[in-house]
C-alpha cells in the first residue's frame, strides 16, 4: 500500500487577476474546487462578503494563505501498516 498526503493545489493564472473570484450579483464570492477523494470533487463557493473587487482580492489571497498554512502544520501522516497472516 502506497501512503497518500493530501496538500492544496492551486491552479494561478497570472493572465486574470480574478481567478477563483466569481462576482455574483454585484457581491463577490471565492470559488474553487477540491476533491476529497481521487475520485470525488466538491465545488465551494464562498460569500466573500464585499462588493469591492480589490477587497475580494485581499481576502482570497488571504485565504489561500491560511489554507497553505495549515497544511504545513500539520503532522506528516503515519505510515499504514498491513498484517500479513
Amino acid at each position: 500500500m502506497s501512503n497518500v498526503i493530501s496538500l492544496p493545489a492551486l491552479r494561478l493564472n497570472p493572465e486574470n487577476p480574478n481567478h477563483h473570484l466569481w462576482n455574483n450579483n454585484g457581491t463577490w464570492f471565492l470559488h474553487y474546487t477540491v476533491y476529497p477523494t481521487p475520485f470525488t470533487k466538491e465545488r465551494i463557493r464562498r460569500s466573500l462578503g464585499t462588493k469591492d473587487v480589490n477587497v475580494a482580492r485581499q481576502r482570497r489571497d488571504s485565504f489561500f494563505q491560511h489554507l497553505l498554512g495549515q497544511t504545513a502544520q500539520q503532522p506528516p501522516a503515519a505510515p499504514r501498516q498491513t498484517a500479513v497472516a
